[in-house]
């Protein structure tokens, strides 16, 4: 059986005179809980990450997550290193963004959150009203990118974005207009397609903020190996590059190299 451990995040507070409990907490942030403990464990690729299950318990609302030690180990330095830094800009953008969201529902609902582990002599990450984890705007830059990969989904009834399952990147979720999808008569999934898009990069880490994506432009994209097409160019190219006796020389010289 895989080795198990729990990470807590436990928020105090009150709803006017009455004291924060899981009969008055609501489901919505429940859900906003769970979905920030997956990205600060998995920033990355969720894919094949270990099973993680979840209780609520009594103690103001303590969240209970439990997965595999090895994550939870690892969590345990994270958490470790930004209370004692004070920053989350050296984090994965999801993971630093779940920290940002941690610290916007403290400040806006005035809760102490309290986030440790299962392991002897955890770190504890103290998240307040007074604390502020928040990244640097300025190593996060606006940035344009081009993906390829498969549609897998388009839509949203509030939010509209596309899925483009990718080889190197995994799925990334792209905001789109409601009115761009509406606009396209065919059917577009699970074909493959270029993604022309905007979003943030980190300037230090060159990391990809996949939360910020916006799409440009859809390109049609159907990668083929053409041996026939690839021998009629060269063919092409042989007589022009004739009288080219020596290509070293000649590269050197259309690239101005110079001899110290």
């Amino acid at each position: 059986m895989e080795n198990l451990g729990n990470i807590e995040i436990r928020i105090t507070g009150s709803r006017g005179n009455i004291d924060l409990s899981p009969d008055n907490y609501d489901i919505r942030e429940i859900i906003t809980i769970l979905q920030t403990a997956e990205n600060l464990l998995f920033p990355t690729s969720k894919k094949d990450r270990p099973t993680i299950s979840y209780s609520i318990e009594a103690g103001s609302v303590r969240h209970i997550i439990k997965t595999s030690l090895q994550a939870v180990i690892g969590f345990n330095a994270i958490i470790g290193q930004v209370g004692s830094s004070n920053s989350v800009d050296f984090l994965e953008a999801q993971s630093a963004q779940a920290i940002e969201t941690l610290q916007e529902n403290s400040i806006k609902n005035n809760f102490e959150l309290s986030i440790r582990t299962s392991l002897v002599q955890s770190n504890e990450l103290k998240i307040t009203n007074k604390t502020r984890f928040k990244r640097t705007q300025n190593i996060w830059v606006d940035a344009e990118f081009y993906f390829y990969g498969t549609l897998t989904n388009a839509g949203g009834k509030s939010k509209t974005n596309i899925h483009l399952d990718t080889e190197n990147l995994g799925s990334l979720t792209i905001q789109t207009d409601r009115e761009f999808l509406g606009g396209k008569e065919e059917n577009l999934l699970y074909r493959d397609f270029g993604v022309r898009a905007i979003g943030k990069q980190n300037v230090q880490t060159s990391e990809i903020d996949k939360s910020s994506l916006k799409l440009i432009e859809l390109i049609d994209y159907s990668p083929k190996y053409d041996q026939n097409y690839l021998s009629s160019l060269m063919k092409k190219a042989t007589s022009k590059w004739s009288d080219v006796n020596d290509a070293d020389e000649w590269l050197n010289s259309i690239r101005g190299s110079y001899e110290a």
